[in-house]
């Protein structure tokens, strides 16, 4: 922890610092994103896209070791959130704009400025409602999921040798469909009711390892399928909602005339 002199309550010097631990953490992810976008400008996507995924396993891991560690701050929840933004909001506009949306010319751009501007508003919308909804849903795509759409597309497409520039147009709607998503009023699963401090069934390291076994056999294709499936779930279970709510509104009697 690095020291700021304050005065406490009494007038006397207090030591106030910042805890190294989950920033660290916090600026490997951030360093994961900056790489990201010079991968890109060197024409190196697959490392761009890995760097993009790599920064979200730092963000996983950054808020869960201070939380387990007690040195949550709000200096890392600042820091966390400006580093968000460079890894799930800047890296993928720019690396997806590189690698395909450029060939689109203007409507290109825009579209990986919408998606920027989406991130930097999702960012801003879940720092003003912390505490104030349920932390089991996020509300809207979460900016790592959509970093991961994006990155998935990136990684996968270059995996096949196809040309991103002749993808343009699948390129502009994912990436639009993306930002769309950030901003939208659809919840999505958060899993942060996952508790990882106490006991769990041996099956569930089992499951665990089955995990990583089944990313290992082809990483491109499973992330990508992991993030789309994810991406849709919100949709699908607004949808559902939707037509439950319907059908229940059907099954109520006539009023009395």
């Amino acid at each position: 922890m690095t020291d700021e002199e304050t005065p406490d309550t009494n007038g006397a010097p207090r030591s106030r610092g910042i805890y190294l631990l989950p920033n660290l953490f916090t600026t490997a992810g951030l360093f994961a994103g900056f790489y990201a976008i010079v991968a890109a400008m060197n024409g190196r996507f697959e490392p761009a896209a890995v760097a993009i995924f790599i920064a979200m396993i730092m963000d996983g891991i950054d808020g869960r070791i201070a939380r387990l560690t007690n040195t949550q701050s709000d200096f890392g929840k600042e820091y966390d959130s400006l580093a968000d933004m460079v890894s799930f909001g800047l890296a993928p506009a720019l690396v997806v704009y590189i690698w395909s949306l450029s060939a689109l010319g203007k409507i290109g751009w825009l579209a990986a400025f919408i998606y920027a501007a989406a991130a930097a508003l999702r960012l801003a919308r879940f720092n003003t409602r912390i505490g104030k909804v349920d932390k089991r849903y996020f509300q809207g795509l979460a900016s790592p999921a959509a970093a991961g759409l994006i990155a998935g597309m990136v990684w996968v497409c270059n995996d096949y040798g196809l040309n991103g520039k002749d993808l343009a147009v699948m390129a502009f709607f994912l990436t639009v469909a993306a930002g769309v998503l950030m901003v939208s009023n659809i919840y999505y699963l958060s899993f942060k009711d996952l508790d990882l401090k106490n006991k769990v069934p041996f099956i569930a390291v089992v499951a665990v390892m089955l995990i990583f076994v089944f990313i290992s056999l082809s990483p491109p294709e499973v992330l990508l399928g992991v993030f789309l499936l994810y991406g849709l779930s919100g949709p699908i279970s607004a949808m559902f909602r939707m037509y439950k709510k319907r059908g229940q509104r059907k099954a109520l009697p006539p009023p009395p005339e």
